[in-house]
């Protein structure tokens, strides 16, 4: 299958879930309609952790290997997990509008989300700073590692062990699911949808940084070096 046909069938199975999330899900109990936000949170939130993990997985292979197209790759994964890590953030801060009426309330989890994007923001601030092209791959790479270290406790930790105003996980503390089939039947798809997404970006950004790589390296500038 190439490009333009998944491309298609990514874009018609996100408005198959938008229609899903507006008009087949029936409000939840507590929450009303407001669980709406969730359909478009918690995928963002699902990417935001894969991409950080490939772009960690990626520069260990670049540590062994010394190919540049594993930093082009765990790059470009670091920063579509910082966009989706994004999106997650500001859907959140939508829902605690609405809810407890405020954008942001230093909940725990909204605190350990901030620190993260603290994290990887830095990480761009570091790749930009460094000129030659293989220490730059080298100390973003050592970085990454350091930092998928610290995001299983920014996630999935730290926000367990203090009171949060946030809705309890999709699975509970008994590992169960509690969720009205629909709604769990929706969330599998927005969450498969949003994965294609991430995987269609990906492509996109990856074809687009190594013709870029090509161009600099047959350019006089680039001396024939990436």
């Amino acid at each position: 299958m190439n490009h333009r046909m998944s491309n298609i069938i990514t874009i018609l199975a996100a408005v198959g879930v938008i229609y899903a999330v507006f008009f087949i899900v029936p409000p939840a109990e507590g929450l009303g309609e407001k669980v709406r936000i969730v359909f478009f949170h918690i995928p963002a939130a699902w990417v935001s952790v894969m991409a950080f993990v490939l772009s960690a997985l990626w520069a260990l292979r670049y540590l062994n290997t010394h190919q540049m197209e594993y930093d082009r790759k765990s790059a470009t994964a670091a920063g579509l997990g910082f966009f989706f890590c994004l999106l997650a953030t500001i859907s959140g801060a939508l829902f605690a509008k609405i809810t407890w009426g405020a954008y942001w309330n230093w909940d725990p989890r909204q605190t350990t989300i901030f620190i993260l994007l603290l994290i990887y923001g830095a990480s761009f601030a570091l790749r930009t700073a460094i000129d030659d092209t293989e220490q730059r791959a080298k100390i973003s790479s050592a970085y990454s590692l350091l930092a998928i270290v610290v995001m299983p406790f920014l996630v999935f930790v730290i926000p367990r062990y203090y009171f949060s105003l946030h809705p309890s996980p999709v699975i509970n503390s008994a590992a169960k699911i509690a969720m009205d089939p629909v709604m769990l039947y929706t969330l599998i798809a927005a969450l498969l949808v949003a994965s294609a997404l991430f995987r269609q970006l990906f492509i996109y950004y990856i074809e687009r940084t190594r013709r870029r790589d090509l161009a600099q390296k047959d350019s006089p500038e680039g001396g024939g070096r990436l």
